[in-house]
């Protein structure tokens, strides 16, 4: 007797009929999964591979503010608004120094030029000084009534320069805690500022739209820089030129101007940016044509 052929697994196109539903069940549309739903989660669940070298812990706030030390490249230091500051070494992600003090954020850092110190300034209204070596405080600088926008040194020597809310910009000699000027005259808060790159003038933008051009010795205000056709909104960064010549500015209303130190006035614009510029800086290796091109394909 002949044994049935084996059934064949490929059974061809299967046919459903209503003879063959169970039961039916009612699903309310909103309960599906939405598949732009589906294919986001899955995109945040992809990890993306870690390339850092260290990873610094203690913050418990945003990051505000990071400084490179000038001298050793490992000195790191960090401030955020959980209202502390940090000294850091690469290569020992697990050691610290913390700079206690402010009682507010901690705003903006900077180390001096020969990289002994660390100015940290504060919402608070409070400029601190530390030894970069040891992570101790050296002194704590008063003045100023409200919250400090940036801090600077001076290039050659240990005079710190900070400019606050308050609309004005106070200089100090960190070797002896001393006060020894301050500038007054910004309608509105000022928001950056330096030392020129030789030391003998101070330029400050504020936010009420003008560039002031300062003698750090008397703190005579030796220009006023503002109306057409300068910016019309709040200035928000600035630079100088290497030869202390130039100072190149950027503000909310989106453009970008370079003014002569020496005479004040405006000599270049450009003018063509969709938002507020936030960054500038100068290339040492052009000059002023070359210089002025660099900066606009660097911003466009």
């Amino acid at each position: 007797m002949n044994s049935p052929p084996p059934e064949e697994d490929d059974q061809g196109e299967v046919f459903i009929d209503e003879s063959d539903v169970i039961h039916e069940f009612t699903v309310d549309e909103e309960d599906l999964p939405d598949a732009e739903d589906d294919a986001s989660s899955d995109a945040e669940n992809i990890e993306e591979p870690d390339d850092s070298m260290h990873i610094f812990t203690g913050h418990t706030g945003e990051l505000y503010a990071v400084a490179c030390s000038p001298t050793d490249a490992r000195l790191v230091a960090t401030g955020g608004g959980d209202d502390k500051g940090f000294l850091w070494k690469i290569g020992r992600g697990d050691w610290g120094s913390e700079l206690l003090g402010h009682k507010d954020s901690v705003s903006c850092l900077a180390f001096s030029t020969d990289g002994q110190f660390l100015a940290s300034g504060g919402l608070d209204g409070l400029v601190q000084i530390w030894d970069a070596s040891s992570g101790n405080i050296k002194c704590a600088l008063e003045g100023p009534e409200k919250g400090i926008e940036w801090v600077r040194w001076h290039p050659r020597g240990h005079l710190v320069l900070a400019g606050s809310e308050d609309c004005t910009v106070w200089m100090w000699n960190a070797d002896r805690g001393a006060y020894l000027n301050m500038f007054s005259g910004h309608g509105s808060s000022v928001t950056c500022g330096d030392f020129t790159p030789d030391g003998k003038t101070i330029c400050t933008g504020s936010d009420d739209a003008t560039l002031r051009i300062w003698n750090p010795r008397s703190g005579e205000n030796i220009h006023v820089v503002k109306g057409h056709p300068y910016h019309t909104e709040g200035l928000t960064c600035l630079a100088m030129s290497s030869d202390s010549s130039l100072a190149l500015t950027g503000s909310k209303d989106s453009s970008v101007h370079i003014v002569n130190i020496v005479t004040g006035k405006v000599v270049s614009s450009l003018d063509s940016h969709t938002d507020s510029v936030e960054c500038v800086g100068f290339s040492p290796r052009y000059g002023f044509l070359s210089l002025f091109l660099h900066v606009y394909a660097s911003f466009t």
